[in-house]
This record gives structure tokens, C-alpha cells and sequence, in this order.
């Protein structure tokens, strides 16, 4: 809030631009946000339940639920989000609410399979990175479908067919409206980045989802 020359002394550590400041060249000069209040602040939400998103809520900041939770945990950010904005006195909007996926569109639905699954594609390949870290360090939950669902159960092959949405825009969208039929009305949809093995059906598929599978959704929600 202050102009230069700053002298601040804190408890820790003390900053100062006195000695070096210089008014011509704007040097020392700390830059002010353009936007007031600052810009918003959005912080990814991975556990279920996640008490990060009611203490996110309460500073003002909103959530985004992350790509490889299952529908039962995305679900279970908005009674939190819910919470953290009436403990911070604000009205909880879920337009402000964003939700990530793993989704891959094409022409064909053999052509979206073929690509979405194949085991050395983009998409296997990240879920079995994900499924390796997240066992090794215990918190396969994340992929389970019920808390109490032994870990045995919990396969690559089950995680990928639920949290790979493909197929053509007519199926994407359909699969999509039942998503949010399913964890409850959000307000902005993230398609999640893969690397693309094939460049054209990468390029495509976002192209596709832009201009056949926003239509759609949003029509039908």
C-alpha cells in the first residue's frame, strides 16, 4: 500500500530499498495488482472431503476439484466449499465452483477408445503414474469408489474406466451430463492436459470438445 522507498522491519526479516532506490529508472519500485481486490485465487482440491477447500473458502479463494478423484469425492467438496463460505460471509455460488476431467474426443468412438485406452497412450500412462505414486504412498482412496472398498479391488483398469471420459461429442456430452447429474451442479469444467501422442487427435479432440461438446453440455444443463 506504501511508495518506496521502503524500510520495512518485521520479526523475522527486515527489507529495505533505501540505499538502492532509484525514482527515474523505477528502480525499487514494488508493483501494485492491477485488479482490486486481487485477482481471484483458485487452489486445487484432492481429498475427500477436503478441509482445504472450507479453509480456502473462508480467504475468498474457490476450489477446483482435481481430474483423478472418483464421483464420490468430487462430490464431497461442495458440502466444505459450502461450509468455508458461510463461516467467511460469503454466498456460495456454484459458478464458482471448478471441476477438471480426463477427457478425450473423436470423430468415431472407435477411433476415441482406441486412443483413450491404449495402454502406452497418454492417458494409461498417466493414471498408471498417478496409481503407482498414490499406492506406494498410501492413499489408493482416492480411487476407490467407497471408503471400505478393499485395495484389491482397486485396479488400473478399473480407475481408467471410470475417470477417462471418450468417445464421440454426442457420447462426451452424455457422459459428462451425467457426471454433474451425479456430483451436483459446478460451474466451470477443466478439460486436463495429456501429453498427445498423436498430435491431430490431440489438436482434435480439444477442438471437438470446444466446438460440438461445450454446446451440448451447456444446452443440456
Amino acid at each position: 500500500a506504501n511508495d518506496p522507498p521502503y524500510n520495512f522491519k518485521g520479526k523475522y526479516w527486515n527489507i529495505s530499498v533505501e540505499r538502492t532506490f532509484i525514482a527515474d529508472i523505477g528502480q525499487g519500485f514494488i508493483a501494485k495488482p492491477l485488479q482490486r481486490p486481487h485477482p481471484p485465487i483458485v487452489v486445487t482440491a484432492v481429498a475427500p472431503f477436503s478441509k482445504g477447500v472450507t479453509e480456502a473458502a473462508i480467504r475468498g479463494w474457490d476450489p477446483i476439484s482435481a481430474n483423478f478423484l472418483m464421483p464420490a469425492w468430487v462430490k464431497s467438496h461442495w458440502p466444505k466449499y459450502v461450509e468455508g463460505c458461510e463461516r467467511g460471509g460469503r454466498p456460495a455460488d456454484p459458478a464458482n465452483w471448478r471441476v477438471a476431467k480426463s477427457v478425450f474426443v473423436a470423430k468415431d468412438a472407435a477411433t476415441a477408445k482406441a486412443y483413450a485406452t491404449d495402454p502406452d497412450g497418454p492417458y494409461v500412462y498417466y493414471y498408471r503414474s498417478l496409481f503407482t505414486k498414490l499406492k506406494k504412498n498410501g492413499r489408493i482412496e482416492l480411487f476407490k469408489t467407497r471408503r471400505d472398498q478393499p485395495d484389491d479391488e482397486v485396479t488400473l483398469e478399473s480407475i481408467c474406466d471410470k475417470l477417462i471420459i471418450h468417445g464421440t461429442p454426442d457420447s462426451v456430452a452424455d457422459q459428462l451430463l451425467a457426471f454433474q447429474r451425479e456430483v451436483g451442479t459446478f460451474g466451470t469444467l477443466l478439460y486436463a492436459g495429456k501429453d498427445w501422442k498423436d498430435r491431430e487427435l490431440g489438436r482434435q479432440s480439444m477442438i471437438l470438445m470446444a466446438e460440438k461438446v461445450m454446446p451440448l453440455v451447456n444446452a443440456g444443463a
